[in-house]
Order: C-alpha cells, then sequence, then structure tokens
C-alpha cells in the first residue's frame, strides 16, 4: 500500500488539520504529516500544488487526492476498517456522524470568534452574537453522548467525532467558554490523551505567530 501522507497548516492554529490528524494518530494508522505553514497574508502558495482546493489538511494516498477534514477521515475508515475511526454500533455511528456534520456545517459564530490556539494562555474575551448559543449546543451534544455511552469519549472510545470536536476542547479552555463540569471532565480526558499531548508539542514548539489567529 502507498504511504498516507497527511499534509497540514499549522498546528498552533489549523483547526481542520488537527481533526484528521488526531483520528488517524489515535486510530494507530501509519501515516506521515507535512507541516506547510500559513506564511503569507492570503495562505501559502505551496498549498496550490499538493491540494485542488488551495488550502489544507489534503491527503494524499498514491495518485488519490482527498480533501477536507470529514472526507479524509471517512477515507481512512475505509482503508482501516478494524481501527475503530466510528463506532461499532450503527445507530452510535450514525449518531456520530450526525454530529461531526453538525460540527462540520455549524457553530460558525464560535469559530468566527474564537480561533484555535493551542499556545494562548486562558482569558475570555468581548464575545459576539451566537457564540454563546453555539457553545450551549456542543455543550448538550457532549453531556448527552457522554451520558449514553459512560464515556470516557463521546460514544466510549475515541472515535472520529471526538476528532471532529478536538479543536472545540481548545476554543472552550482558551476563551474560558464553559463551566459545565462534565464538560470540563471531558475535555481534561481529551487533553491527556497521548495523541493530544504529541500535536500540543509541536504546536507549542513552532515559531509562526498569525496575527489575525490571535483573537
Amino acid at each position: 500500500m502507498p504511504d498516507l501522507i497527511l499534509y497540514v497548516g499549522n498546528k498552533n492554529y489549523s483547526s481542520w488539520s488537527f481533526r484528521p490528524w488526531i483520528a488517524m494518530e489515535t486510530a494507530g494508522v501509519p501515516f506521515k504529516d507535512e507541516v506547510i505553514p500559513f506564511d503569507f497574508p492570503a495562505g501559502n502558495p505551496q498549498f496550490r500544488k499538493i491540494s485542488p482546493t488551495g488550502k489544507v489538511p489534503v491527503l494524499h494516498h498514491g495518485d488519490v487526492r482527498v480533501w477536507e477534514s470529514l472526507a479524509i477521515i471517512e477515507y481512512v475508515a475505509e482503508l482501516f476498517p478494524d481501527a475503530g475511526i466510528w463506532p461499532q454500533d450503527r445507530a452510535a455511528r450514525a449518531e456520530a456522524r450526525a454530529i461531526s456534520m453538525e460540527m462540520l456545517s455549524g457553530f460558525r459564530a464560535l469559530r468566527g470568534a474564537c480561533p484555535m490556539n493551542i499556545r494562548r494562555k486562558p482569558g475570555a474575551i468581548e464575545l459576539p452574537d451566537g457564540v454563546t448559543d453555539d457553545v450551549a449546543r456542543i455543550e448538550t451534544i457532549w453531556r448527552e453522548s457522554l451520558s449514553r455511552s459512560g464515556g470516557p469519549f463521546l460514544f466510549g472510545a475515541f472515535c472520529a467525532a471526538d476528532a471532529m470536536y478536538a479543536p472545540v476542547v481548545n476554543r472552550l479552555e482558551a476563551y474560558c467558554l464553559t463551566q459545565d463540569e462534565a464538560v470540563l471532565a471531558y475535555m481534561a480526558r481529551m487533553k491527556a490523551h497521548p495523541a493530544w499531548r504529541k500535536w500540543q508539542a509541536a504546536a507549542i514548539a513552532e515559531p509562526w505567530i498569525v496575527p489575525e489567529d490571535e483573537a
């Protein structure tokens, strides 16, 4: 099988890169990651050489190119059906996909106002309309999923749904957006995961600063 190469942006800021990376890392999928930093105001021209959209992440698998975080996760789940990337139970798998799609298409106020920033010292900011509603919905998703599964992650074992919400864990902490005990406990478990710590260490070591992502 050809090598899987996942091209990602700055690990400190690139939430969409973080999602497939942590899904693949936690599942034990063999892959290489290559960082192409956001070192130009409109992105890096190098992106056009590796991605049809001019954006990251993008997965290369031989001649195959897969872009968009959730599509990458789905592709890898098909390549490695025994890796546990999605829950085994059909109903749980359907729900995991539904909340992953909700993350993909929603929560624009939160994502716009509170960029992922692994290095950021936690502190509150003035929030625009919609952020509080987004946070409340995410808290509800997490509480209900954890209650049904019993944890420690949203559907028991770590899966693609946890990966899709991983950047939100950073956002809720970095901008002091939740006081919910169940949510905070889940966030602590996510941050303690070896894959999270590996990404975090790489993010902290990066030299690049992107002013527009420093809320």
